[in-house]
């Protein structure tokens, strides 16, 4: 299965169709968003996949974000604050990530492939414990350039491949 992460959309369109046009080139099964939507009219860019996310400390209109990923269709979802998904062979942890030692402790935890998040607008990928840690990167006005990536997560292969988003 193949899996598209992204974070820290921030309410930028632009940002957002370009991501939506490499996950739909590469051929994503469904996309993780680690938070910080912002607001409902940002989603409706998503059409046509099944999106999981949860919540940043910046979202706000709870109510249309959850009803805005509804109406996405495809199993699309806004889970709250934290996520535990099975995709494909894999398992899951998707949480926004201010907190750096509540990320370190669902990585230690054994209990997930992957632990994908968020906040901190800098792409990463790292293993601990034979857990994937990873950020996506993040699309807000003043992240440097290098920054604007998501990444492509082969739940069979296990590799991770990130993708510049130039929005």
């Amino acid at each position: 299965m193949l899996v598209g992460v992204i974070s820290d959309t921030h309410d930028n369109v632009a940002a957002v169709d370009r991501a939506v046009e490499i996950f739909e080139d590469a051929g994503v099964d469904a996309v993780v968003h680690c938070g910080d939507v912002i607001a409902p009219p940002v989603v409706p860019h998503f059409d046509g996949l099944e999106v999981h996310a949860v919540l940043g400390n910046n979202d706000g209109e709870l109510d249309g974000l959850e009803s805005a990923f509804r109406a996405l269709g495809n199993g699309s979802e806004l889970h709250g604050r934290f996520a535990d998904l099975d995709l494909g062979s894999a398992r899951f942890a998707v949480l926004h990530g201010e907190d750096t030692d509540d990320v370190e402790a669902h990585a230690r935890s054994g209990e997930y492939d992957y632990v994908c998040y968020g906040h901190h607008h800098v792409a990463e990928e790292r293993d601990v414990e034979g857990t994937t840690v990873l950020n996506p990167g993040a699309h807000f006005p003043d992240v440097p350039d290098e920054q604007h990536s998501v990444a492509l997560v082969d739940t069979e292969s296990d590799e991770v491949e990130f993708r510049d988003v130039d929005a």
